[in-house]
């Protein structure tokens, strides 16, 4: 995709200090965007927002999605053309542990951005960024399509359904007009350098191998649809540029892997292993925790269809993203300098895929 349409574009991104926040930040201040970031301190210690090198390059707000006055006060002093909302509680166990919490943030989140959209008319694109667990999962062995129930099992997935749920309700009220093009985005698991969460696969990985242990493996039959964080970073990038050029891209829409790179924790790990070498291997060690869904792929289709989009990296390719960035974590290395190279292969493959 063409970066430079940011040159100069106000972007509101709330969780910016996350994970994929993180990366997305990193891209839109290098495509000269006019970045207002609104999320909670980074989530880890140590943490990649803190590493990338953006927070002089942007204006970045520390506040709680769930308090609607903040969040009218920074809309009203950025008001930006385009707003990506990541901001969310995004563990599944967590979301067991206090599911008051994790309904507060990831519905009335999402009510408090629609709010202020509602209320500035500044506003032109709209991306909701949920999760493939919105869906009543049926453990069927073929991938769900944007038009299928949403009801996910879990305080976490459920939250992001009702979130979905959310900003049909406002699209429908508020913005039938067209005044503002709104999509929701449903992405997979995301693997690449600088996670550090707790109960995610990959970051674990790179815990056990920088401790030069064995990786335990709590549920190693559990299929996902793992991709590079630049996936959908890129993907939500583009649907926000497509529907501000053209309201009549606005819709929902799965981002998600080939259907090859729809694999089981199992062999995720064992890819891991044998790219970072050293004797790595791992260790069986089912818990009984909470339910979580054991199989689960995404029909990315209308995706395709539409925006002519396809997967850049696969997965053992995204596995090599992330041995490389890793590799110059430990050795203390330029942390920005990785994250730009591998924006730069991503988007040179890009082109080269049209």
């Amino acid at each position: 995709m063409d970066m430079s349409f940011y040159k100069g574009k106000r972007v509101l991104l709330t969780g910016h200090t996350g994970f994929k926040g993180s990366w997305m930040s990193r891209v839109l201040v290098n495509a000269g965007a006019i970045l207002t970031g609104y999320s909670l301190n980074p989530p880890t210690e140590p943490n990649l927002f803190s590493m990338c090198d953006v927070e002089s390059r942007m204006h970045s707000v520390i506040g709680d999605i769930r308090d609607l006055d903040r969040l009218k006060s920074v809309f009203e002093e950025a008001q930006p053309e385009i707003v990506i909302h990541m901001a969310a509680q995004p563990i599944v166990r967590d979301s067991y542990k206090d599911p008051v919490f994790t309904y507060e943030t990831n519905v009335m989140g999402t009510v408090n951005v629609l709010e202020c959209i509602r209320l500035n008319t500044c506003v032109k694109s709209f991306v909701n960024v949920t999760t493939d667990k919105v869906y009543k999962n049926n453990e069927w062995e073929w991938g769900y399509r944007e038009n299928e129930p949403l009801d996910g099992y879990d305080p976490y997935s459920n939250s992001k359904s009702c979130s979905e749920l959310v900003t049909h309700s406002y699209k429908s009220s508020f913005f039938e007009d067209g005044r503002v093009a709104i999509s929701t985005s449903r992405a997979g698991n995301v693997i690449g350098g600088g996670g550090f969460a707790n109960d995610r696969i990959i970051p674990d990985c790179v815990r056990a191998a920088g401790q030069g242990k064995d990786m335990i493996v709590r549920n190693p039959h559990s299929t996902r649809p793992y991709q590079h964080v630049l996936e959908p970073v890129m993907a939500y990038l583009m649907i926000a540029q497509k529907q501000y050029e053209d309201g009549n891209y606005a819709d929902y829409y799965n981002v998600g892997p080939d259907d090859l790179d729809c694999v089981t924790t199992g062999d995720i790990v064992d890819m891991f292993c044998e790219k970072w070498g050293s004797g790595m291997k791992w260790i069986n060690q089912y818990d009984g925790g909470p339910h979580e869904a054991n199989f689960l792929k995404l029909d990315c289709s209308k995706l395709k269809t539409t925006f002519r989009w396809k997967p850049r990296w696969n997965v053992s390719e995204a596995l090599d993203k992330v041995v490389e960035w890793t590799r110059v974590y430990f050795d203390k290395g330029d942390i920005p300098a990785i994250m730009d190279q591998q924006i730069q292969e991503y988007c040179t493959k890009s082109e080269n895929l049209k």
